[in-house]
């Protein structure tokens, strides 16, 4: 007897979803390994795929080649360090990011935005500057934003660095089961949440645990059409991953964290005051780990008026 066409796609889609965690599996990878090699066979080892055809299979699932995803992975990761870790040479964020030496770096750097990373860097430190002292906005038609205008826009009015009450704090590494969405920051994150991500967790009875949004790209740097967002919930140790979703890990270590309460317009503004006017003057700088938006289980969302609070959390090292 055949298989009723139920349950054929219940596992089509079990299939896929498996699918889906290897070759998730495989990017991660590459964001936590840039400085080290990065070839055909390593890659398809973490996906156990046969690198034969693994090229094949990444090409056609992410719409570039795997040789082009990794270099384009490092010169962004490159271009957002240069700024964010200002004091670092130039050298040494070469290395950090896979390549053997300064020349081949600043050619890279340079056919990808035409700017050479000291002069990028400078750029970006001008631009800073600029913004304090007008207490505005980037445009958004300017070729390089700062990274502290990703998430939700940022209005005219920065808050001020006296103002601000960010805590370092120590956070301890934790699991969490994600959904991704890919595509532009602001309005299409909102609408993810609402569409995908809530009923998701009404599904599961995930509603009473910890969440976190994480903005993995910088859509000045980054394709917007191109750029990474996970809307994630933590998850006990062992515990089944719910539904469709993804598993990974959020690293523990030191964090500057900053509470928010606002609406979704206002946020982008308190990413921004963090970001170009706290972390300048604050003897830190951020490192490698993502930063992202902490939703405490007790987090607050009223639907009348838009308000919500969260904690705005950049992973720091000292300068």
């Amino acid at each position: 007897m055949s298989q009723l066409p139920s349950v054929k796609n219940a596992q089509a889609s079990q299939h896929q979803s498996h699918y889906q965690a290897r070759m998730h599996r495989v990017l991660e990878h590459i964001d936590r390994h840039l400085d080290q090699p990065l070839d055909l066979e390593v890659l398809a080892g973490v996906a156990h795929f046969s690198p034969y055809h693994f090229h094949r299979l990444f090409a056609a699932w992410m719409g570039e080649r795997l040789g082009d995803y990794v270099r384009r992975r490092r010169l962004e990761a490159a271009a957002f360090r240069l700024f964010a870790q200002a004091g670092t040479p130039v050298l040494e964020i070469a290395l950090s990011v896979g390549f053997g030496s300064a020349e081949a770096f600043t050619r890279a750097f340079k056919d990808r935005f035409a700017y050479t990373p000291a002069a990028w860097r400078q750029y970006q430190i001008d631009l800073q500057r600029t913004n304090s002292k007008n207490n505005q906005a980037v445009s958004n038609n300017d070729q390089v934003q700062s990274y502290a205008s990703f998430h939700n826009g940022v209005s005219s009015s920065l808050k001020q660095v006296a103002s601000m009450d960010v805590k370092l704090i120590h956070r301890e590494p934790v699991n969490i089961a994600y959904l991704r969405h890919i595509g532009p920051y602001g309005a299409e994150v909102g609408q993810f949440w609402a569409e995908v991500v809530s009923p998701w967790m009404a599904t599961h009875n995930l509603f009473a645990r910890a969440r976190y949004g994480i903005s993995h790209d910088d859509p000045s740097i980054t394709d917007p059409a191109l750029c990474r967002y996970d809307a994630a919930v933590e998850l006990p140790e062992n515990s089944p991953v719910p539904g469709n979703a993804l598993l990974t890990s959020i690293p523990g270590g030191e964090y500057a964290s900053l509470h928010f309460e606002g609406r979704s317009t206002e946020i982008g503004e308190t990413w921004a005051a963090l970001l170009r006017d706290w972390l300048p003057a604050s003897g830190y700088q951020i490192d490698a780990r993502p930063c992202f938006e902490y939703y405490s289980p007790e987090a607050c969302f009223d639907p009348e008026t838009g308000i919500f609070d969260c904690d705005i959390c950049i992973p720091v090292i000292p300068l």
